[in-house]
């Protein structure tokens, strides 16, 4: 099986603060790494995950207030949140977080739950669409916009008969 060194696909979306479940999601381009048809596709060995304001650093919340922020990876356009058991999830998760001080700030408590990321699977996950969708929504107790950001670490490699099998099974 024909492997490429690792290469990294970053990306964020804009997962807003002012419209409590308004969804956001963006398109991921892989046209330059997966050619179904001449048997190239891309396996995504690990990802890290960021939710940050749109300057990198902690979302502030409103005093006394609740944030939460949900994100997905996905091989499909999806026009809400879906359970890990949907076919076309790569990896999602959640941040969840109280402001406790009774002024705007930084939160006093915070989790988190990245639940179903590729580094968690023996092998990574196959990846043979042209385009991922990373996707999600905050609610309105942050005060700041609430990003969710990736880097995701990839090789391309040559589609054998067992690995289209695996892809197959996968996406039952």
């Amino acid at each position: 099986m024909a492997k490429s060194d690792s290469f990294f696909i970053r990306a964020s979306v804009n997962l807003g603060n002012d419209n409590e479940n308004e969804w956001a999601q963006t398109p991921i381009d892989l046209g330059a790494y997966v050619d179904a048809l001449g048997k190239s596709v891309m396996r995504i060995h690990n990802i890290a995950i960021s939710i940050t304001d749109a300057g990198g650093a902690s979302p502030d919340l409103f005093a006394d207030k609740d944030g939460a922020a949900q994100f997905q990876l996905s091989t499909q356009s999806q026009t809400g949140l879906v359970m890990a058991t949907n076919k076309g999830i790569i990896s999602c998760g959640m941040v969840n977080a109280e402001e406790t001080s009774g002024s705007d700030g930084v939160a006093g408590n915070v989790s988190e739950s990245f639940d179903n990321l590729p580094q968690l699977w023996t092998n990574g996950y196959l990846v043979a669409v042209d385009t991922m969708y990373l996707s999600g929504q905050a609610s309105t107790g942050f005060k700041d916009e609430v990003w969710a950001s990736i880097v995701c670490e990839c090789t391309v490699e040559t589609m054998t008969q067992a690995a289209a099998m695996a892809l197959a099974l996968s996406q039952q």
